[in-house]
């Protein structure tokens, strides 16, 4: 069955409950699922409503909210979500990004390695902790250093699959410096797998995404190379 260009390994009409999707780490397409009224309402309402439901879920799991440890989480969750772990949602919060003249007419490829990023698994809301590796080849134009790792940041902070994350992020950069020669690979420990379920604490994953010149063996193994992973 083809959803979405994501190609999923379901027998004929067999249908996927929440968990099982949630266990099989799959994805349905490769762009954020949002609404298209998703940023109808401001970031203060947001904060103000998500703090009302989480010291709901508080009160329904038992916890006392007059306690003084706890009677301020319903908000700084709240804010957390909205202003941090969340906040790549928000398009006005892109980094904007320049370009400028590769007057050094440097012709191989940079990379930027070992970016750290947090993002949360989509599927349980839990953390997805990682290093990103990026690399491109110039076509006449350059990018500041910090851009990349901003990029990173930006898509990072969203419910995310990695395999998604690895694309939105590759596609990104294909566009911001008009060239498609370029590598993403990440490596990264999701919680929903260490912290629950079947409490692997040892596994990691790696996606990765090539383009242009890195799709060549040469240009690829040179990359690998440089990120110490062949």
């Amino acid at each position: 069955m083809k959803r979405n260009g994501i190609m999923l390994n379901i027998p004929p009409n067999e249908t996927l409950d929440d968990d099982t999707i949630g266990e099989e780490h799959i994805g349905t397409s490769s762009e954020t699922p949002l609404r298209a009224d998703a940023f109808e309402i401001g970031d203060s309402m947001k904060i103000k409503l998500i703090e009302n439901h989480f010291r709901e879920i508080m009160h329904i799991l038992g916890l006392d909210l007059t306690d003084d440890s706890l009677k301020g989480t319903p908000h700084r969750v709240a804010k957390m979500y909205v202003n941090e772990i969340f906040s790549g949602l928000n398009t006005e919060k892109k980094p904007t990004i320049r370009l400028f003249e590769n007057k050094y007419k440097y012709q191989q490829m940079l990379v930027e390695k070992d970016i750290t990023f947090y993002s949360n698994c989509e599927h349980h809301f839990v953390p997805i902790i990682g290093k990103a590796h990026v690399a491109y080849i110039s076509n006449g134009k350059v990018i500041g250093l910090s851009k990349l790792n901003r990029i990173v940041q930006y898509f990072a902070k969203r419910p995310q699959v990695q395999e998604r994350l690895t694309m939105q992020i590759a596609e990104e950069l294909k566009k911001v410096l008009q060239t498609a020669d370029v590598a993403v690979l990440m490596d990264a420990t999701h919680l929903c797998v260490s912290s629950r379920g079947v409490q692997d604490v040892n596994s990691r994953t790696v996606t990765a995404e090539y383009s242009g010149k890195f799709m060549e063996e040469n240009t690829k193994n040179e990359f690998l190379k440089y990120i110490s992973l062949s």
